[in-house]
């Protein structure tokens, strides 16, 4: 029997597509608002600061922050429960965008993460993209 399969995006939405092809580059790219600044993400077609459609992609460093996080221990997706237990988090990259992800690389979720860890992105590998994913980062503080 085939191990489940997680579920993949669609990348062919016209907002996200810029981002998901980056992802198959290993890419992290989010949207600048070229008129007011603000950095957005997930992409879409206007600024949500000021409205302006006038954005340009950056790509983040991969550096990020946990800000929250919680630990599912119960899944009824086939590829999720073989995962359990596993974090959900919010992530502040370096550059500002804040995106929901997991937390891979411990052993133990429910004692090796803590909020405000320092984080680095990984890359789960897929044939049309790849999954953002993020470990404790290796570098010290």
């Amino acid at each position: 029997m085939n191990d489940p399969v997680r579920p993949l995006p669609r990348t062919d939405e016209f907002d996200t597509q810029e981002f998901w092809a980056g992802t198959k580059e290993k890419e992290f790219r989010y949207q600048q608002c070229r008129n007011c600044d603000t950095v957005i993400f997930y992409a879409r077609r206007h600024c949500t600061g000021c409205v302006d459609g006038d954005l340009e992609w950056k790509i983040a460093s991969g550096r990020a922050t946990l800000y929250t996080y919680s630990v599912v221990r119960q899944s009824y997706h086939p590829f999720f429960r073989n995962q359990v237990p596993y974090a959900v988090a919010w992530i502040d990259l370096e550059e500002g965008p804040r995106i929901l992800s997991n937390v891979v690389g411990v052993s133990d979720p429910l004692k090796d993460i803590h909020i405000g860890m320092r984080l680095e992105l990984e890359w789960e590998e897929h044939d049309a993209l790849c999954i953002p994913l993020f470990r404790p980062s290796t570098e010290s503080s």
